[in-house]
C-alpha cells in the first residue's frame, strides 16, 4: 500500500500543480479529465469524483462560466442534464496533461515493455474488465 500511496501522491501533486497553472482547482481539473472520456450526468460525475452532488454543481458551474463545459439534456432522460466538454475544455485538459512533467519524466524512464507491463498491472488491479491494449499517450 505504501507504493500506491507514494505513486498516487506524486501523480496528484503533479496534476494539481498543472491544473493550478491553468487557474483550475484539482477538482475542476479532474472533472475535465473525466469528461475527456465523454459526456456524463452530474450524479455520475459526483460518484466518480467521490464528492457530494451539491459540490459537483458548484464545480460544473465554475467550469461552465469559463466555457470549458456545457450542460445539455440527456438523450435518454429529459430530467437529466449531461455535462459535455467544450473544445476549449479539451484544449485546457490537454495542456494540463502536457504540463505533468514529473509524471512524464517518470514514465519516460521506463522502456516500452515496462510501460506496457505497468499499464497491464494497474488495469488488472483497478478494473474488473479484462486487460486491453494500452491506449496511446
Amino acid at each position: 500500500m505504501e507504493l500506491l500511496s507514494v505513486s498516487l501522491g506524486a501523480y496528484y501533486g503533479d496534476f494539481t500543480v498543472a491544473a493550478a497553472s491553468e487557474n483550475l482547482t484539482a477538482s475542476q481539473g479532474k472533472t475535465l479529465n473525466v469528461l475527456r472520456r465523454g459526456p456524463a450526468a452530474m450524479r455520475a460525475l459526483a460518484t466518480i469524483l467521490t464528492c457530494d452532488a451539491s459540490n459537483m454543481t458548484g464545480i460544473v458551474d465554475r467550469l461552465e462560466k469559463r466555457g470549458l463545459v456545457r450542460r445539455e439534456p440527456s438523450p435518454t432522460d429529459r430530467r437529466v442534464k449531461n455535462v459535455v466538454l467544450t473544445a476549449e475544455g479539451e484544449r485546457v485538459i490537454d495542456v494540463i496533461r502536457g504540463k505533468m512533467h514529473a509524471t512524464r519524466a517518470g514514465l519516460d524512464r521506463l522502456s516500452d515493455e515496462e510501460r506496457d507491463t505497468l499499464y497491464a498491472l494497474l488495469e488488472r488491479a483497478f478494473t474488473s474488465r479484462p486487460a486491453t491494449l494500452r491506449p496511446s499517450a
